[in-house]
């Protein structure tokens, strides 16, 4: 499975395994502490989204203990399989009964007192089965017919199911994740591009074609325009982060969690994690978001084959991209997407996903060469 002289590290890399537990525990405590005013009311129980978060944590935590003990290799050699499966999942959320629409798009699956969100897994197996298609072709990634257009097919196939739900905010998170893998593994700029002129074309079309995404950019260019409507959310993410200053107001003491900020545990919880803990709880989880990037980067140069790497980088974009885009929008810079903060926001599928690959990126850590 591996070449000559290539030996399985004793244990995962260590640092990346301490900023994973890190991050997981602020996102706990902060789901808690910006819920607990909203789930007494919802549901007259405190603990009630932070009790979910926590069995979402524990689910996570084994599936990434499990995975991280499965020689990252398996997952080349079932990734049809995975992206098959993946694939009827994105179609079977779209059929009325089964999937379940929430905040207008039809994204999850209801399962028993669960529901899981297919384009979470659609995400993982597509980088996996990525991995394996740049590494097993990449002498043909330089050719635009033999290898850029069927790598891009691979992509816009799945980017289009989910933009059926709609959910922009994932398939741009998709895309732009495995654009990297591309470029990484051997595209040529002048595709990427020419595909760019496209692009933007493309996404002004999405833009148009949908009056709430036009809504969204009036209000994240003038917010006070409809204080009330589109741009309510924004105003209080703001407002919830200008009084934070330098220290915070203290955990657990935030105005905005009252009822101001819709849901705030989810999209918009680095907003309250700002308000509590200021500037400097803000910097520092946000340094912890660097430190794991660093070290899932480092671990994807230190791979023992093409296939880790690509793997291992599709792995560590995913996350890094979601916490850019999650806190651009809480911040301001850019429009409402909906993508969640990786390890802190609440959500079962988001989380357990992401520890899941989280389990892949130790193993791999395992034989890289660092």
């Amino acid at each position: 499975m591996f070449r000559q002289g290539q030996r399985r590290k004793k244990a995962p890399d260590y640092t990346l395994l301490i900023v994973i537990f890190m991050l997981l525990l602020v996102g706990v405590v902060m789901v808690y502490s910006s819920s607990a005013i909203w789930s007494s009311y919802k549901f007259d129980d405190a603990f009630y989204y932070a009790k979910r978060q926590l069995l979402f944590a524990f689910c996570g935590l084994m599936a990434m203990y499990f995975i991280m003990n499965v020689p990252y290799q398996k997952w080349r050699e079932y990734s049809n399989i995975i992206l098959i499966v993946c694939f009827l999942l994105l179609i079977a959320v779209l059929i009325p009964g089964i999937g379940m629409v929430r905040g207008g798009a039809r994204s999850w699956i209801g399962v028993g007192a669960f529901s899981v969100q297919p384009s979470e897994f659609m995400k993982i197996g597509l980088i996996i089965f990525l991995a394996k298609l740049l590494s097993d072709k990449q002498k043909y990634i330089t050719s635009f017919k033999k290898g850029f257009v069927p790598s891009l097919l691979l992509v816009f196939v799945p980017f289009g199911l989910i933009m059926l739900q709609p959910d922009l905010g994932t398939g741009m998170v998709l895309v732009v994740t495995c654009f990297i893998m591309i470029y990484i593994a051997g595209g040529r700029i002048s595709h990427f591009m020419g595909l760019g002129l496209l692009g933007l074309v493309g996404f002004a079309g999405l833009i148009i074609s949908a009056p709430y995404r036009i809504s969204r950019i009036k209000a994240f260019l003038n917010p006070w325009e409809d204080p009330l409507g589109d741009g309510f959310q924004i105003i209080q993410s703001l407002y919830a982060i200008g009084p934070g200053g330098l220290m915070g107001m203290g955990l657990g003491q935030s105005l905005q969690k009252f009822f101001y900020l819709p849901e705030p545990q989810t999209d918009f919880i680095f907003a309250i994690l700002a308000e509590e803990l200021g500037f400097i709880g803000g910097t520092f989880v946000i340094l912890l978001f660097f430190l794991l990037m660093w070290r899932g980067i480092r671990v994807a140069l230190a791979a023992p084959d093409l296939f880790g790497s690509l793997l291992a980088l599709g792995i560590i974009g995913m996350v890094v991209i979601q916490v850019f885009i999650n806190i651009s929008v809480v911040i301001g810079l850019i429009p409402v997407t909906g993508i969640t903060l990786p390890f802190i926001s609440y959500g079962g599928s988001s989380l357990t996903l992401t520890l899941l690959s989280m389990g892949i990126l130790l193993n791999i850590s395992r034989y890289a060469k660092i």
